[in-house]
């Protein structure tokens, strides 16, 4: 590949992850689910960065029917955590492409994310991997890891989508 194809390829996922910063930033969680692919698989961990999440305890791991249980559950209002929203506000950086694997790439991010609430103001630190996969022309999330920094803590409620 060359630099030049490079450097697009490295825009347009950029582009792409600043627009699910935005729509989870926002609450648009119906334009979020959009972005993810039939078999997509979203995963926080908890209690260390790599551990199996089919053996040991997540903060979430769902999988693409659990994902659309968790914003209609949003959709309800009924989310006293949630009620007011969060104010949300995140930045994403270190986009770095760390694959390409025909219509797959791999690719990962640090992202801060500010929460302000009726509870408090809380400052959130990820370091996220994706698994991106070329769908209908654009471009779609078949796996998104969300690493909480901190995550080897016991944490305060964490009752938005990170």
């Amino acid at each position: 590949m060359s630099n030049e194809a490079k450097s697009e390829l490295l825009n347009e996922v950029s582009q792409f992850l600043y627009r699910e910063a935005r729509l989870q930033d926002t609450h648009e969680y119906d334009q979020w689910e959009a972005l993810w692919t039939d078999d997509g698989i979203y995963w926080v961990p908890a209690n260390g960065d790599d551990i199996d999440p089919e053996t040991q305890m997540s903060i979430i791991y769902d999988n693409r029917s659990r994902i659309a249980l968790r914003i209609r559950q949003f959709h309800t209002g009924k989310r006293h955590t949630q009620a007011p929203p969060s104010r949300l506000g995140r930045v994403l950086s270190n986009v770095e492409l760390i694959a390409v694997e025909g219509d797959e790439l791999r690719v990962t991010a640090n992202a801060m994310v500010f929460e302000s609430n009726l509870r408090a103001d809380t400052v959130w630190c990820t370091r996220n991997e994706y698994l991106l996969r070329r769908e209908e022309g654009g471009l779609r999330m078949a796996r998104k890891k969300v690493v909480l920094v901190n995550n080897d803590k016991a944490l305060f409620t964490l009752s938005f989508l990170i």
